[in-house]
């Protein structure tokens, strides 16, 4: 602390005076400081509760996109799945048609090949037959002569 000189009713007053208004200056210079740094800080609380607000939004976010993504994944493996499922039954149906169709084609084509056989029996014997006629209209032919 400064020291005042004395006068003869105490310290001089001017002094006191000039030091009061130098405290006050201080003082008011201090509570400026302080309310602007405490304005600061109220400013850096905002933006940190905006922060940690914007890191639980992309937290969030990124959780939701992952959890779709896997949702998406799940769906889509078990879309393929039904899918080839799927395949497989047409496919054994197919093939099951496919063979019921040779199966008939084949029963069909044994009954063409027998009807075709027992067509050439009966043609062989109507020919036989005509022939054995054109015999006997010969020998009758001679014979009338």
């Amino acid at each position: 602390m400064d020291k005042f000189h004395l006068e003869a009713n105490g310290y001089s007053r001017s002094e006191v005076n000039k030091f009061i208004d130098e405290v006050i200056e201080n003082t008011e210079t201090m509570i400026k400081r302080v309310k602007s740094q405490q304005i600061e800080i109220n400013n850096l609380k905002e933006e940190l509760v905006k922060s940690k607000n914007k890191e639980e939004t992309l937290n969030g976010a990124m959780y939701k996109a992952e959890e779709a993504s896997t949702n998406i994944k799940k769906q889509a493996m078990d879309e393929a799945r039904i899918i080839v499922e799927d395949a497989r039954r047409n496919a054994s149906r197919i093939v099951n048609d496919a063979l019921l169709r040779a199966e008939k084609i084949e029963l069909k084509a044994d009954n063409l090949e027998r009807n075709a056989r027992i067509f050439k029996k009966k043609l062989k014997l109507v020919i036989e037959q005509q022939l054995e006629m054109v015999d006997e209209i010969e020998i009758l032919d001679i014979n009338d002569d």
